[in-house]
């Protein structure tokens, strides 16, 4: 308001110093102040806060787009006159670290995955309070919307004992990091204020963490408790050693597009969409290098090594700390037409491109690489 056109930038975090009592914080500043800010800590962290502005809660907007407080007030933390800074006295840390086990909610306030199963859809929309334990982690997914912003996706599955395998879907970033850091099969977790709705690709119920939703992980309850012995026993007797089904099973995908409905679906739709489309390769282009077919990608995060091919670019790859690992992988960049138009710059990935063309990445490498002619002439002769 005081200065029109310049950028302020901002982000929320919640933090809590008794059982009883937490609170909503809000950042502003400049874009270097607000990033370097949320990498200096992360969920857990005990953090000392100096000079923040106390001011009362708006009743109606304040509590919608982040967590429920039992405080009437929140804070705001300015670049020009506050700090934020992680504590340094491991006597207040002790004392502070117990409270990241306890619930933000009433520890017997919840559903079963059973019973979300069985209200179905009435319960489409809703958001409500979970407890279960975490079956598996999945792949970190990175895309970019159809304006330009990337994102980050990742899906976890949960159990307990009515339910076998849950779906958790995960966009925060923060989130998907603290998911990342579980055990499968040996963490609980207390989901407060998580969304559920109905996937009418699964045809199925699934929970979406949002920007209210506050996970608690192994809580310190007495439900817990239980639940975690019941995960001990399902784990070492091999109850869940059975495999999944995979997430995107093509068979059951049966809505049909053109190419320019995809166009269209794709500025329209904020999250993924699966479909069917009959179209044709319209441009491949490896004449420039080998490079443009094959690249070289983390095995754990998918995401591109660095030049030098000796690490991941990916910040937040959850082999970070673990020695870096690599594979080569085919990376098509094509454009499919049909007769509504073409969709340029499409991607197609190992091992989708392998089945196509009835070919390994090896056996490419295996070819000259000083002479790009002869691999364009080799994968033309594939197609």
């Amino acid at each position: 308001r005081k200065n029109i056109g310049e950028e302020r930038h901002t982000f929320g975090f919640t933090i809590r110093d008794s059982p009883d009592f937490f609170i909503n914080v809000a950042a502003w500043g400049s874009e270097v102040y607000i990033n370097g800010l949320t990498n200096s800590f992360s969920v857990g962290d005990c953090v000392t806060i100096d000079n923040p502005l106390i001011t009362y809660k708006d009743p109606e907007k304040d509590d919608k787009y982040c967590p429920t407080t039992p405080s009437i007030f929140r804070l705001t933390v300015t670049e020009a006159h506050s700090r934020v800074l992680n504590c340094a006295d491991m006597v207040v840390i002790e004392r502070m670290l117990p409270l990241s086990h306890l619930p933000v909610k009433d520890p017997q306030d919840f559903y079963s995955l059973g019973d979300i199963v069985a209200n179905g859809q009435t319960l489409d929309g809703t958001v409500i309070n979970v407890l279960a334990a975490v079956r598996s982690i999945g792949e970190l997914k990175q895309f970019t919307t159809s304006d330009g912003r990337r994102g980050q996706r990742m899906e976890a599955k949960l159990f307990d004992d009515s339910v076998s395998s849950f779906p958790l879907v995960l966009w925060d970033r923060e989130a998907i990091q603290l998911v990342q850091t579980l055990s499968p099969k040996e963490t609980v977790l207390f989901i407060a204020d998580v969304k559920i709705s109905f996937d009418s690709f699964r045809k199925a119920m699934v929970a979406t963490v949002n920007c209210k939703t506050i996970i608690t992980v192994n809580p310190d309850t007495r439900e817990a408790s239980l639940l975690f012995s019941y995960a001990q026993e399902l784990s070492e007797t091999g109850g869940l050693d059975e495999e999944e089904k995979p997430e995107d099973v093509p068979g059951s995908i049966t809505d049909v597009y053109t190419v320019n409905q995809l166009k269209q679906k794709s500025l329209e739709e904020s999250e993924p969409f699966f479909g069917v489309t009959y179209s044709f390769i319209s441009k491949l282009d490896v004449d420039s290098s080998v490079s443009k077919v094959i690249r070289t990608r983390c095995t754990r995060c998918k995401f591109q090594a660095s030049e030098d091919g000796q690490s991941c670019t990916n910040e937040m790859c959850p082999g970070r700390e673990q020695g870096f690992s690599a594979a080569a992988v085919f990376d098509l960049l094509v454009d499919v037409s049909d007769h509504s138009g073409t969709l340029h710059g499409c991607i197609f990935r190992s091992p989708v491109v392998e089945k196509i063309l009835d070919c390994t990445v090896g056996v490419i490498l295996g070819f000259s690489l000083a002479d790009p002619g002869e691999v364009k002439q080799r994968m033309s002769a594939l197609l």
